[in-house]
């Protein structure tokens, strides 16, 4: 008689079987984690967005361009106050200060977003600014670094970089229409402030978008985008 060795079919099976839901955990532990990271983006372009018409409504000027501002709300950080012109912009843009800067310490210090931020010139730093959940670093600002870029100046809030560009292809979906280019959510080449910043591309293969489409295939994972106001 010979003994016969190796795996019976029934062992096979339950090892394929253990080794599909080992799988199955993974992809669906890194789905979960996507999607929250998605969720907290999203979030956080809105409670932004919210305490800026807030503030706006509460103050009748917008938060980093209002010239009142330390005398006007507690804790603002002395000479923070804005040119109180309309737009929120930096000194190299025509302001007297960094008022996408200021913007935080208004908001913060008048109790319209959570933490407590204090005015300082550029580079940004997250005693100054908030920061997306990959470090890089908001901004509240009147410019046109937004979409394809030479756009008419508005007013927008940037997500900060480092975001791949799958993730910033299920936001616009999410909150928008899902044309990178087009739309109140748009790519943007800001290279997420303070010290290191490498400014997100788009436009061609294997970049952030191509066209009208965010790269969801050959994911780019330095990139970016910005609420329209």
């Amino acid at each position: 008689m010979r003994k016969q060795h190796g795996f019976t079919l029934i062992e096979i099976a339950i090892v394929l079987v253990i080794i599909g839901l080992l799988l199955g955990g993974v992809l669906k532990g890194q789905e979960l984690i996507t999607a929250a990271r998605v969720r907290n983006l999203i979030s956080q372009q809105d409670g932004v967005k919210a305490a800026y018409f807030g503030f706006l409504d509460r103050f009748r000027a917008l938060p980093g361009d209002y010239s009142q501002a330390v005398a006007t709300i507690a804790g603002v950080t002395a000479g923070a106050n804005g040119n109180n012109n309309g737009r929120i912009e930096s000194i190299l843009g025509g302001g007297t200060i960094d008022e996408h800067i200021a913007a935080w310490d208004h908001l913060s210090k008048a109790g319209f977003i959570n933490g407590s931020y204090n005015y300082a010139v550029v580079p940004e730093t997250p005693a100054s600014t908030p920061t997306n959940p990959y470090a890089r670093h908001l901004r509240l600002i009147y410019d046109n670094v937004y979409g394809a870029g030479g756009g008419a100046n508005r007013h927008n809030l940037k997500t900060g970089n480092q975001i791949p560009s799958d993730l910033m292809a299920e936001i616009d979906r999410k909150i928008d229409d899902g044309n990178p280019v087009g739309g109140t959510f748009q790519f943007s080449a800001y290279d997420g402030g303070g010290a290191g910043g490498v400014a997100p591309v788009g436009g061609a293969a294997n970049q952030c978008y191509l066209g009208t489409t965010w790269s969801t295939t050959t994911i780019d994972t330095n990139c970016g985008g910005a609420s329209l106001f």
